[in-house]
């Protein structure tokens, strides 16, 4: 069949802008595509402050072109502007995404639907990966629902310097959470772009540096906090946490096509109450059905057990992997962080 069109952008798709997690063509670069027959020529205008971003760009769009099937002669042709150094890439009107300062590595946590231990893999993660040797923190992006302080014990007030705020360290963490600065009786009953400015707050007024890996705990759900989270942020990947059952797997499948959408890596999917042990026979009960994440085509990347060791330690404050650190919880909470950390090496 003769090549498309749409098959070009498609592959233009796969070029991403040098150090942001958006790629070339929701950035706005590529201005023009004509195929014929089997010949292509992009046209492409950019600005930029890193003058060697065009011939990167260049090189990696025309490997992308001659990689698809039945293509003849490829042309490539970048216009590129140099930007002022303190002025970012715009496209459409939309905020760049950024890095965060003295932040190595920022990955999402989220979940389709609530009440699936989302906040509980984010607490006891990170506690892995600090016991890695790593510089973690933890940012409980759930503006309406925060729960990451209490599983964690976290009961001061982040302190102010300036026009920066510090984030409260709790087991060789740095956290951050809307549950640090209201009252535990206040209701936050704002709407999208109060969340947007929070959300931007946590992330570009706050001392996180020097970090090897920020988590960052998401609602549930597709909505503002992780568009906010995605337009401000390069992310260096996500993470969906689901339980195994049927109705769970069709919400995930919205999880990933937001992160899709977004053009954000899902580094794979974290099944929680995978399975219960009966304590005194030792007999092993998939509560929830047995393998419904296989059908996603992501990859699962540890499974936790069903039990009452992970509810308590994160009711009293206590991570599991410093309440219980033999336990099956806490030995698959180690066995995934080493999983998660290689993907990012």
């Amino acid at each position: 069949m003769p090549l498309t069109e749409q098959q070009v952008l498609d592959a233009l798709r796969q070029v991403r802008f040098p150090g942001y997690s958006r790629d070339i063509v929701s950035f706005g670069f590529v201005k023009s595509v004509a195929v014929t027959g089997g010949d292509v020529r992009v046209l492409m205008e950019l600005a930029t402050r890193d003058p060697s971003a065009a011939a990167q760009i260049q090189c990696e769009v025309e490997n992308a072109l001659r990689a698809l099937p039945g293509v003849g002669h490829v042309t490539v042709q970048v216009a590129a502007s140099r930007l002022a150094a303190t002025a970012p890439p715009v496209a459409g009107g939309l905020p760049t995404p950024q890095r965060i300062e003295g932040v190595k590595r920022v990955i999402a946590i989220g979940s389709g639907k609530g009440g699936v231990g989302k906040s509980t893999v984010a607490v006891n993660l990170a506690c892995a990966l600090q016991e890695l040797g790593l510089k973690v923190g933890l940012l409980d992006a759930d503006i309406y629902g925060p729960t990451v302080p209490k599983m964690l014990g976290a009961l001061d007030e982040p302190s102010v310097m300036g026009d920066r705020i510090n984030p409260v360290e709790k087991y060789g963490l740095k956290l951050m959470s809307m549950a640090l600065l209201l009252d535990p009786a206040q209701a936050v009953v704002w709407r999208g772009p109060m969340i947007m400015k929070v959300i931007q707050q946590f992330t570009r007024d706050v001392n996180w540096a020097p970090l090897d890996i920020l988590l960052v705990d998401l609602p549930p759900g597709t909505g503002d906090a992780q568009i906010s989270l995605s337009q401000l942020l390069v992310l260096d990947g996500a993470l969906i946490v689901t339980t195994p059952q049927e109705v769970a797997m069709d919400v995930v499948r919205r999880g990933l096509t937001m992160f899709e959408k977004v053009n954000v890596r899902v580094l794979g999917l974290i099944e929680n109450m995978s399975y219960y042990v009966c304590p005194h026979c030792g007999q092993r009960d998939e509560v929830f059905g047995h393998d419904g994440a296989r059908q996603l085509g992501v990859p699962v990347l540890f499974r936790l057990p069903l039990n009452t060791e992970i509810r308590a330690c994160g009711d009293r404050g206590e991570p599991v992997l410093r309440a219980l650190p033999s336990s099956a919880a806490a030995l698959a909470f180690r066995q995934g962080a080493e999983i998660i950390w290689r993907q990012l090496q």
